[in-house]
């Protein structure tokens, strides 16, 4: 499974963030967009892998993905492109699937650099920004040129980001603005 090299800078301004990433030259891509997902176990009590069914209001991609550790280079996905969530979510459910959780979460989409920003913001918990790049330096680089320290990046998933504020988000069967 190929690395996936990302950061979150956590509890965040997102109008702030914002204005910080279009000074800096980034341009908005897209959002803010309601997505809305399915997580599955794929063996139950290993929570380091699982399926994404998550339909990002342009399309919708089905993922697995395996935590390796918490570090910029911890995480591994793969993933496809799939026409229609609920057929998918079916097909899953006729393969032994069952979702453990239907999640949302808000996004604005950004590039700066080559870098793909994710200013995300869920339920329950603040807002943070999310950066993607082509290695671990990369992620780095550009987090410092939005005056970012390395000692504010973590690379936990967003179970683990719950849980700083003191959720535990498999307590949750559906995590939802409404």
């Amino acid at each position: 499974m190929p690395a996936e090299y990302e950061a979150k800078v956590l509890d965040i301004d997102p109008a702030a963030v914002t204005d910080l990433i279009r000074s800096k030259g980034g341009e908005v891509v897209g959002g803010p967009t309601l997505q809305r997902r399915y997580v599955y176990d794929i063996a139950p009590g290993d929570q380091s892998k699982w399926i994404r069914l998550r339909d990002n209001g342009t399309k919708t991609t089905l993922a697995v993905k395996q935590i390796a550790h918490d570090g910029i280079d911890g995480t591994y996905e793969v993933e496809v492109t799939v026409d229609d969530l609920d057929a998918t979510n079916e097909l899953l459910g006729l393969l032994g699937f069952r979702p453990k959780s239907y999640q949302e979460n808000r996004r604005t989409s950004f590039v700066l650099q080559k870098a793909q920003l994710e200013i995300d913001e869920w339920p329950m918990i603040p807002p943070y920004l999310e950066v993607e790049a082509e290695s671990p330096d990369e992620v780095r680089r550009i987090a410092a040129l939005l005056g970012y320290e390395e000692s504010q990046l973590t690379g936990e998933n967003t179970t683990k980001v719950y849980k700083r504020y003191g959720i535990e988000l498999g307590d949750h069967k559906v995590v939802s603005f409404t």
